[in-house]
Parts: structure tokens; C-alpha cells; sequence
């Protein structure tokens, strides 16, 4: 196959804070952001072969993102340019190096992707086909999600989903937990934060969450616990794994920048979810927690990514393997 890994969804700015200006305001950076655009950010940057499906529309941020995925080296075949909207804008929010988000999307360009505009070639090319689910937050994005994931699966792909749930962009929790868990049987490997266990399974705690996805068809299942690691689950059983301790700067893009050590690792081994032993899966989440912590290391989510040497000097001085 072509492709490592291959995602759809949101590609946008994530305007972060910097300082105040002379006057005494607010400034802020413009950062590359989206959580699939993040993930896949993230194997490429470990080495592996990406792509990305989205749209940005025909204006300053737009070929600003665009520059940025190709510069890292994702391939952007799949990135629609759309001159009639908007590219999608996120305020961040940082208190102690922890954020909260207020979008510009209404509607943003990344709502407005269409199947028509997905490229089969792309889908039938990846080993791992990853989606999250602001796609699924309006039309006709939801339908363009749907179509994409249920051809990769025809073609064969694994199909990860990391469902990052963001309250202000749904109408309602109850429309954002039927949407967020209609994807749940059709996927092989899966991601939620200790913050989305009651939402996405009415399990508050993660192992029971975990075990719960699992019952559902789910191989493997990873649950992020912030500065305590993340627990791996399947079939074997359960396992915790530590994080590694360090001082937060930013924590965009942490759960994408996990998530996408564990898709750079399932793709180099070319191990399916259901292939993977317990111990194999605590060892790739040992990698992604390193990962995870050098991104929060520095501001941004694209711009955060480490290397893959990077992850690998900082795993050998905690004793683990890359």
C-alpha cells in the first residue's frame, strides 16, 4: 500500500495566545492546526508516509495550511481549495498550559467537504484510515466522513477513529453523542480521552469505557489519562501505561500528536488491531506518550511535532525502546 496512513477532516488555524502588545492586548500566533491534520503531521514527521483529505478555503490561511502540510511532507492530493468559503478559524485559550477553544466556522471550509471531492485512489491506497468527529458536526461533511470510511474499509484499510469531542460545535450533547458513537461499529482502532469515557460509552471510568467499545466490535482501544499516561485495551486485557513528566508549555495537539505515534507504529509493523498482543500495544503507547510529551513542549500543534530521532533520544533516557 501507498500510504501509512491517510485522514480526513478539519484543517485549521489554531490561533494561539503570545503576549500582550504594547497597548496592554492580547496577541496571538497563527499555528497550523485540526486534529487529523495533527495525527497525520505526526507520522510523517516520525517517518512514515501520509496523506490528507480536507478543505481550506482560496484565501491567506488557506495556502498558509496547504504550505505547511506540504512542507512537513504530507501529501495533499486530497486538500480541496474552496474559493466560495472560508478556511476555519480556533481561538485557543491557554491557562496553564491547558486550552479551551472559541471557533469561526459558520460554516468553515471544513464542514463543506463533499464526497464528491474525495479521491478513492487515496482511500484504497492507505493501510490506516483515521477520521475524527468534527467531521461529523454538520452536512455535508458528515456524509463526506461516512462515504470515505466505508470505502477504505471496502478496500481494506484499519479503520482509527479519535472522536475529540468540542461542546460549542454541536447543538446539543445528546445530537453530539448519537453522531460521535454512529461511528463506533465500523471501527478497528479507536482513541478517547479520560474527558469522552461517559460520552462516548455512559462508562465514567476508563477502563470500563474501554472494555465497553471493545463489546462493540472495537480491537483496540487507547484512553489518554493527560499527565498519567494512557491505558491500552483489548481482547488480552488491560494495561496502564505512564506518561512522561514534563512542563506543559501548550497542550494543543497532545492527544493527536499519541494518537499519531500509535498510527506511525501499527503502519511500520503493518500490524492490524486485531493482530496486536497487549504488550505490543503498552510498547507503542510508551512511543506515542513520548511523543505526546515533546509536543506539549513547545507552542502549537503542527508546529510542535517531534522527529522521529527526537522521540527516540528522549525514549533511550527514560529506558525505553523506539
Amino acid at each position: 500500500m501507498t500510504y501509512d496512513v491517510v485522514t480526513l477532516g478539519e484543517l485549521l488555524i489554531d490561533f494561539t495566545p503570545c503576549g500582550k502588545s504594547e497597548a496592554g492586548q492580547n496577541l496571538f500566533e497563527q499555528n497550523a492546526g485540526g486534529a487529523p491534520a495533527n495525527a497525520v503531521g505526526a507520522v510523517v514527521r516520525l517517518g512514515g508516509k501520509g496523506a490528507f483529505i480536507g478543505k481550506v478555503g482560496d484565501d491567506m490561511h488557506g495556502r498558509f495550511l496547504r504550505k505547511t502540510l506540504e512542507e512537513i511532507g504530507v501529501d495533499v492530493r486530497g486538500l480541496v481549495v474552496d474559493p466560495d468559503v472560508f478556511t476555519t478559524l480556533a481561538f485557543v485559550a491557554l491557562e496553564n498550559g491547558e486550552r479551551s477553544f472559541s471557533f469561526a466556522r459558520k460554516p468553515g471550509a471544513d464542514t463543506q467537504l463533499k464526497a464528491a471531492d474525495i479521491s478513492d485512489e487515496l482511500l484504497r491506497d492507505a493501510f490506516i484510515f483515521h477520521c475524527g468527529s468534527l467531521s461529523l458536526t454538520d452536512e455535508p461533511a458528515r456524509e463526506a466522513t461516512w462515504y470515505a470510511m466505508k470505502k477504505a474499509k471496502e478496500y481494506g484499510a484499519v479503520i482509527s477513529y479519535d472522536p475529540n469531542y468540542r461542546a460549542s460545535l454541536w447543538p446539543d450533547e445528546k445530537t453530539a453523542k448519537e453522531q460521535m458513537r454512529s461511528l463506533v461499529p465500523y471501527v478497528d482502532f479507536m482513541k478517547i480521552s479520560d474527558e469522552e469515557t461517559a460520552l462516548l460509552t455512559d462508562e465514567p471510568e476508563p477502563e470500563a469505557a474501554a472494555n465497553h467499545l471493545l463489546e462493540q466490535g472495537v480491537s483496540c482501544v487507547a484512553v489518554t489519562l493527560g499527565k498519567d499516561g494512557a491505558l491500552v485495551c483489548n481482547k488480552e486485557g488491560v494495561l496502564r501505561v505512564p506518561g512522561k513528566a514534563v512542563t506543559p508549555v501548550d497542550t494543543t495537539g497532545a492527544g493527536d500528536a499519541f494518537w499519531g505515534g500509535m498510527l506511525y507504529c501499527m503502519s511500520r509493523d503493518r500490524i492490524r488491531p486485531e493482530e496486536l498482543s497487549l504488550d505490543k500495544a503498552a510498547e507503542y503507547a510508551a512511543f506515542a506518550n513520548t511523543v505526546a510529551a515533546l509536543c506539549v513542549m513547545k507552542h502549537g500543534g503542527l508546529p510542535s511535532l517531534p522527529s522521529l530521532e527526537e522521540t527516540r533520544a528522549c525514549l533511550e533516557g527514560s529506558g525505553h525502546k523506539a
